[in-house]
Order: structure tokens, then C-alpha cells, then sequence
């Protein structure tokens, strides 16, 4: 009988001896070894048939239309998911969905890439005369192809592999590694033959950071408003201290009368008045602040601004329009809360 452990913890009282332990790791080392090889494989198989795979998608004026069943159709929404996040429009349909209704989904125009490892899957077979009377051209992804699926393909994808690395032969393990790479194959031939850009990838992921740091703008983050500080550069400085208390940004914007930007107060100017002992409650903050300041447009990418405010060594930026009057501000933690940092 099998020994049955309930799982603990890594101070077990009664750890696997040692051989077991070695077992293990020869195990996982035969999955893996088993699945690379069969991806290694399919070197040979980039040949005329996936160049015409690719001319097919490339070519499609819909949508690429992904169908599996089983662990094929858990490998075929990763690959419709890739396609479509790498400038080719795609998505996964269920077979067995596909024949109550959502077949309609598929329309002139479309590709159909179907995954079947025995290329003998009824679900996807029931469909093929409704394909066939659209005319929607059929990549079939087989391990088989001699099968019904990959005759009736108008290209066909050999992903069969040398064994499973499941000990039993039954669990789809190397089967479905070749199926994912193969995939992977189609879908960055695509991407590097349609020049996707990072820049396109970025919008096809606006919430991941790539995307944060390609597509935000300082103007979609900055501080605008009466969350902005500033002050005239005849306030005194107590006024200037409480402004830059209050709206935490670690500095005050000095600004005439037409919200032109005439300098700024730091916190390290702040440092460098309170060693020169002057009469703080009399001094103006146009003769401690620091004229010139560095400025950007709203337009400035996110990104950029972070790498000025590194080669400048400095923690706050005001942004300015083209009339050098001040419409925002932000700073480190403004880019942190972003995400773009």
C-alpha cells in the first residue's frame, strides 16, 4: 500500500527519507527533460507549412478564432490571449459552446486555429462543414497528420511529440508544451513581421507597468488646481512655509500675477535660508527661492519626467504651458502612487 502523508510543514517529525527525496527530484527532472525535447523538436516543423500558417493570419481581415478542447483548450485561450496582446486580434471559443450557438461568433473574414493532439476531437470535427460552407480557412494544430482535423485543414501543424512526460502516457504534459510553444511561435512572427512596437504593446496593457511608463503623461498625473502651491514672490516667508505644509508636495511654486512661474521654494532652500539667520518673518520669498526652476509641458511623458528629475537630482517638477504659465505640479510620490516609478 501506498504510503499516504498529510501535508505538514518543512519540520515534519517524520521527513521522506532520502531516497524518496532523490526520487523526486529525478522525477521533475524527467518532466522537464521530456517536455524540452519535445519542444526542441519542433525546429524542424518551422517550415513552409507555418510560413503559410502565418501568411494565412497575416492576411485575415477578422479575427483569429481559437478552438480546444480539454488541456488544448486551456493551451488555446493562452495562445488566442497572446495573439491578441501582440497585434494580432484574436479569441478562444469553446467547441462544445460552438454548437449550441456560439459558432456565430466566427464570420467571414475570421482564420479558425483549431488544437486537437489526436486530431480526432468531435467537437471540433461537428464543425467542420460549417467552417468548410463559410469558407473560413482552418489552422489545425495536431500531433496526428494523418486525422480527420489535419486533412481537412488548409494548413496543417505538426506538434505530435516522442511521449508524454506523464509515466502512464495519458495526462497531456509534452503534448501541451509543443502545442503552447508552437503558439508562441505564430504569434511573435507575427508581431516582429507587423512591426509591433513596444509602444503598441503598451496599449494593449494600459494597467501594466510597461504601459504606465509608455502612455502616461505628466498632464494625466500632476497635481492641478487648489492642490497646487504657490505663492507671490512678495509673500513672506511663514506663508510660503504653510503653503508648502499644506499641500505636501515639499516645495511652493513662486508665481507673479498672470501665474507665470518666477522660481521655487524647496525644502533644501528651506534649509539654506534657516542657516543664513535672516529675519524670517520679513524676508520675501523672491530673495530665497530658487529662480529658473525646472519646468515641463503636460505633453512629457511620465517616464521622461522621471529620468529629468534623476539627472537633475531633483524631487518635484511644476509644469508649465506654453506661455510658461504654471498648471501643475508633481513629484516623486506623484510618480510612485502611478505606478511609473
Amino acid at each position: 500500500m501506498p504510503r499516504h502523508r498529510t501535508p505538514t510543514n518543512l519540520t515534519d517529525a517524520n521527513p521522506l527519507p532520502a531516497a524518496e527525496r532523490e526520487r523526486l527530484r529525478e522525477l521533475g527532472t524527467a518532466v522537464v527533460r521530456t517536455e524540452a525535447d519535445a519542444v526542441t523538436a519542433l525546429l524542424t516543423r518551422i517550415d513552409e507549412r507555418f510560413v503559410d500558417a502565418c501568411e494565412l493570419m497575416l492576411a485575415c481581415r477578422g479575427r483569429i478564432v481559437v478552438l480546444g478542447m480539454g488541456k488544448s483548450g486551456h493551451i488555446g485561450g493562452k495562445i488566442a490571449a497572446t495573439l491578441a496582446s501582440t497585434g494580432t486580434p484574436a479569441f478562444f471559443v469553446h467547441p462544445g459552446e460552438a454548437g449550441h450557438g456560439d459558432l456565430g461568433m466566427v464570420i467571414a473574414g475570421d482564420v479558425v486555429l483549431a488544437l486537437s493532439n489526436s486530431g480526432e476531437t468531435d467537437e471540433i470535427l461537428n464543425l467542420l462543414p460549417m467552417l468548410k460552407r463559410q469558407q473560413i480557412p482552418l489552422i489545425a494544430l495536431t500531433g496526428r497528420p494523418e486525422s480527420t482535423l489535419a486533412q481537412a485543414a488548409t494548413v496543417h501543424l505538426d506538434i505530435s511529440v516522442a511521449a508524454e512526460a506523464c509515466p502512464l502516457g495519458l495526462a497531456p504534459t509534452a503534448s501541451t508544451a509543443a502545442t503552447l510553444a508552437m503558439g508562441d511561435a505564430l504569434a511573435i512572427a507575427l508581431l516582429e513581421q507587423r512591426g509591433f512596437t513596444a509602444e503598441d504593446f503598451a496599449r494593449s496593457h494600459p494597467s501594466g507597468r510597461l504601459g504606465r511608463r509608455l502612455l502616461l503623461h505628466v498632464g494625466d498625473i500632476m497635481l492641478t488646481g487648489e492642490q497646487l502651491p504657490r505663492v507671490a514672490p512678495t509673500a513672506r516667508f511663514p506663508e510660503a512655509l504653510v503653503e508648502m505644509t499644506h499641500k505636501g508636495l515639499g516645495m511652493t511654486a513662486v508665481v507673479d500675477a498672470d501665474e507665470r512661474v518666477l522660481g521655487i521654494f524647496t525644502d533644501g532652500d528651506l534649509r539654506r535660508t534657516l542657516d543664513r539667520r535672516l529675519d524670517l518673518h520679513a524676508t520675501p520669498i523672491a530673495e530665497v527661492m530658487t529662480p529658473g526652476s525646472v519646468t515641463v509641458g503636460p505633453e512629457l511623458l511620465a517616464a521622461e519626467a522621471v529620468a529629468l528629475m534623476e539627472e537633475r537630482r531633483i524631487n518635484a517638477l511644476l509644469v508649465v504651458d506654453e506661455a510658461e504659465r504654471l498648471v501643475g505640479a508633481l513629484n516623486m510620490h506623484t510618480l510612485l502612487r502611478a505606478g511609473v516609478v
